[in-house]
């Protein structure tokens, strides 16, 4: 825990520090103030469980002795002084405009069910002992940032709570872990799919790459502790297949076995992040994708209902992350899930669009409403 501090101190631009006002000032207290002045971090004095914030008392100026400048009193519980406190804090946050920077950045959610190998993977990668490890599942409670910048790129790691199934979810804290890590997806570029490699995929494996694929992401899946299993000749091979048959709907991400825990193959993960990612926020031009259109419908003809045949008029992409492509039909009826699928298919395999789910939208030349797909 004191050294998780100390890297929390080292990669802060403000630190709260939070005292007892009833307690007093503690002899742990004057060891963290001197460890937080050998920093030379902007600090903010918080004395907390002072509930009559509007009168002053004789107690605060003890805390006046740590040299960390004049400590604020708050009540927590009550929600006084607060706002003090967010001032001053906002006092020292960085004036630069960071928005170009960020944009730069590959947010990857490291996801999975607890106890995969989530956090040693964030260590491995940092270097350093940045989130909890241990073989208790559940210790990771948050989803935990982690920059990282090496030769292929800028990266933002989201270390996210394993997601339990919801009969095993009693505590209410717990309950919010869960919560983050979706939220965690929801702003993620690339989430990193780990599946124990000792277990297989799992139901919960299968519900939690299921977030993934609906929220649009790009997605990688990372077979961990591969270095425990037992191989002999086509292993990785009966392996992949196994993977994909039960998570059908991901055939499109790529498979990567690592040991996060030696380090095997974990930097060849960077060129799969940043392809996918790219992938991901893929532009095709009108021309171009109504090219590959018109050649997969000369290759396999729309299907026909009572005689009336569907009629491929021209597509255009809508959106980014996912790639998300609108196609004008005659009539939406006729235009069946298997062909839907099989257009899809070529879009991918023209684009490379390796790691991304599609969106397609067939709609009615003069019609507002629309049909949804997704691949």
């Amino acid at each position: 825990m004191r050294e998780q501090a100390n890297i929390a101190i080292s990669v802060a631009d403000v630190i709260i520090f939070i005292t007892d006002i009833k307690q007093g000032v503690l002899a742990a207290d004057v060891e963290i103030a001197t460890m937080l002045r050998k920093s030379k971090k902007p600090v903010v004095l918080v004395v907390n469980k002072a509930d009559n914030v509007g009168k002053t008392s004789d107690d605060i100026y003890e805390f006046y002795n740590l040299g960390l400048g004049e400590p604020y009193p708050v009540s927590s519980t009550n929600a006084l002084g607060i706002g003090d406190v967010l001032d001053a804090i906002y006092e020292y946050f960085p004036k630069e405009d960071n928005c170009e920077e960020e944009a730069e950045i590959i947010n990857v959610a490291i996801i999975g069910k607890p106890n995969v190998g989530k956090s040693s993977l964030v260590n491995k990668i940092l270097g350093e002992n940045r989130v909890i490890v241990s073989n208790i599942a559940g210790t990771t409670r948050d989803a935990i940032d982690s920059y990282f910048e090496n030769e292929k790129g800028r990266y933002n790691f989201i270390d996210t709570a394993g997601i339990r199934r919801k009969s095993k979810i009693t505590e209410s804290i717990e309950k919010f872990s869960i919560m983050r890590s979706l939220l965690a997806i929801e702003r993620a570029d690339v989430c990193l799919l780990m599946i124990d490699a000792t277990d297989g995929v799992t139901e919960q494996d299968t519900k939690i790459a299921g977030e993934a694929h609906e929220a649009g992401k790009g997605v990688i899946i990372v077979i961990n502790k591969w270095d425990e299993v037992e191989k002999e000749t086509g292993t990785l091979e009966k392996y992949k297949k196994d993977v994909y048959n039960k998570l059908a709907y991901l055939t499109y991400a790529p498979m990567i076995f690592i040991s996060a825990k030696t380090g095997q193959r974990v930097d060849k993960l960077f060129d799969l992040i940043k392809e996918v990612a790219n992938n991901n926020a893929m532009r095709i031009s009108t021309a171009t994708l109504n090219q590959v259109i018109n050649q997969a419908i000369a290759v396999v003809q729309p299907p026909t209902d009572k005689g009336r045949r569907l009629k491929i008029l021209y597509a255009t992409q809508v959106s980014t992350k996912p790639p998300t492509f609108v196609i004008f039909v005659n009539d939406k009826s006729l235009f069946h899930f298997s062909y839907e699928r099989y257009l899809s298919n070529q879009i991918r395999t023209n684009f490379a669009l390796e790691g991304t789910p599609i969106r397609i939208i067939a709609r009615e030349k003069l019609e507002k409403d629309e049909k949804k797909g997704e691949y």
